[in-house]
């Protein structure tokens, strides 16, 4: 039976065999170190559930049991334990994994020179080094479009379903705070208003693509519950930063779509308008201190803006390395106004606390996440192009490379979304990005495995399926 090697699976037929058909097609079935790949893919899923709904908040007795630690570090031990029974390398590496190591390296390397360098180290210990370490099983174990559709559907599920209790503790009156700012139900990714909000903008277009009609029935209905749900929770947690970049993120996203599902695109287009007229008068009152600062009743408007001159300065008093990982907050030299706060602003966290060092490598990081996305949508619409030529059907949107195409606008949007409202928030460790990241390499990587060699490859016109 032949199957699209987009599917990620072996394609066994006589032209596969002679290599005539796709890159990738006709890889060797080696079986070794198989059976700890899947461990490693699911305890990476397993990892996500607890990242994203984290049960400990609802549970408590599931605290002492670090499920979080357990299930990543076992994700990393069977992915290392299957790569040597295969004979490969630890790690399939990268300039960009590169960069995230060295980020993390930084992190230690320059703690000895900290404001606190206890507290540089914790910040290495309890967070990035985590993040290093799911980032680098995520990029090496996601190799598939299959495993790749079941990542997303994790973190969609997850974004949703937190989306869909802060619509009903908004509507409850639960889980207030700042005079009506809803939060989330749990820690972690929506511990506040302004995370919930990033965190939201950042995985919605993955919602949009899974709601298109990318996966199984039941995925699509709950992701069509999501994305209204999603935009509902940006609006009701009154986040201006989170508002910005969810503008931002659907400018990029609708020209993206506009290429690829053009109808899809002006219905979304219209139902944004047609949603401002039904916003909150407090979501518009709260939105108009972004330009009028006398309407801010809390002044926290113009403290940011204190915060990240703060920081600016910081960075030019500590230009090289700065003032430690995460310790912007604790640096008090006479003249602050604002002791005790970070610096809401993620390229300024990075300038203030890591220099110009760590500021050149997280540029590289973020630029080098946008170039994997664009890389991958460019690849698969020379792909589009060569298939056309030859007279193949190309598959659907939600089917094979349509299914990566659709996928790889929404991660330029999500990175794009990400990028405006960290403007707004100290998350240059944390695990949005990251997560992101690790998608679109993924994507990269599995277009790159399965591309064409060339329209005289194709054989005679046929219809191509997706597996």
């Amino acid at each position: 039976m032949e199957r699209l090697a987009f599917s990620g699976t072996p394609v066994r037929s006589t032209l596969a065999r002679r290599g005539e058909l796709l890159v990738g097609a006709s890889e060797p079935d080696d079986r070794r170190g198989e059976r700890y790949d899947r461990v490693a893919f699911s305890a990476l899923m397993a990892f996500l559930v607890v990242l994203f709904l984290r049960p400990q908040d609802t549970l408590p007795f599931l605290a002492p049991l670090h499920l979080a630690d357990i299930t990543g570090t076992l994700a990393l031990v069977a992915l290392v334990i299957g790569r040597a029974n295969r004979g490969a390398a630890i790690l399939t590496t990268s300039a960009t994994l590169a960069a995230v190591l060295a980020f993390g390296f930084l992190m230690l390397a320059t703690a000895p020179f900290s404001t606190w360098p206890g507290g540089s180290v914790s910040v290495f210990t309890e967070v990035f080094s985590k993040v290093m370490l799911i980032f680098a099983v995520l990029v090496n174990t996601v190799t598939t479009r299959r495993r790749l559709e079941s990542t997303i559907n994790i973190i969609v599920i997850g974004t949703s379903y937190i989306a869909l209790r802060a619509v009903f503790d908004y509507a409850r009156g639960v889980n207030l705070v700042e005079g009506g700012r809803v939060t989330g139900a749990v820690g972690g990714l929506f511990g506040n208003p302004n995370d919930m909000a990033l965190n939201m903008v950042a995985f919605l277009p993955l919602a949009i693509v899974v709601a298109l009609g990318v996966g199984t029935t039941v995925m699509r209905a709950f992701a069509l519950l999501g994305v209204p749900a999603i935009a509902l929770a940006i609006v009701f947690s009154k986040s201006r930063g989170g508002t910005v970049g969810l503008l931002a993120m659907l400018l990029v996203f609708l020209y993206q779509l506009g290429r690829l599902r053009p109808g899809v695109a002006a219905l979304l287009v219209v139902a944004s308008l047609a949603a401002v007229p039904l916003l909150p008068q407090s979501f518009s009152d709260r939105m108009s201190s972004i330009l009028n600062p006398e309407t801010d009743p809390t002044g926290s408007r113009e403290a940011r803006k204190r915060a990240m001159r703060e920081a600016y300065q910081t960075y030019r008093e500590n230009p090289v390395i700065g003032v430690g990982a995460g310790q912007f907050e604790n640096y008090k030299p006479d003249e602050r106004e604002e002791a005790w706060r970070e610096t809401h602003n993620a390229v300024l966290q990075v300038a203030a606390e890591m220099g110009t060092i760590g500021l050149a490598v997280f540029a590289f990081i973020v630029g080098s996440g946008f170039a994997a996305a664009v890389v991958a949508g460019a690849r698969l619409r020379r792909t589009k192009a060569r298939l056309h030529k030859t007279g193949h059907r190309l598959p659907a949107a939600g089917e094979g490379r349509g299914t990566l195409e659709l996928f790889a606008a929404a991660l330029v949007a999500s990175l794009v979304g990400w990028l405006v409202a960290s403007m707004f928030a100290s998350v240059a460790y944390y695990w949005t990005l990251y997560l992101v990241l690790g998608l679109a390499f993924a994507l990269r990587n599995i277009t790159e495995r399965y591309t064409p060699l060339g329209t005289a490859s194709l054989g005679k016109p046929s219809t191509l399926r997706a597996a």
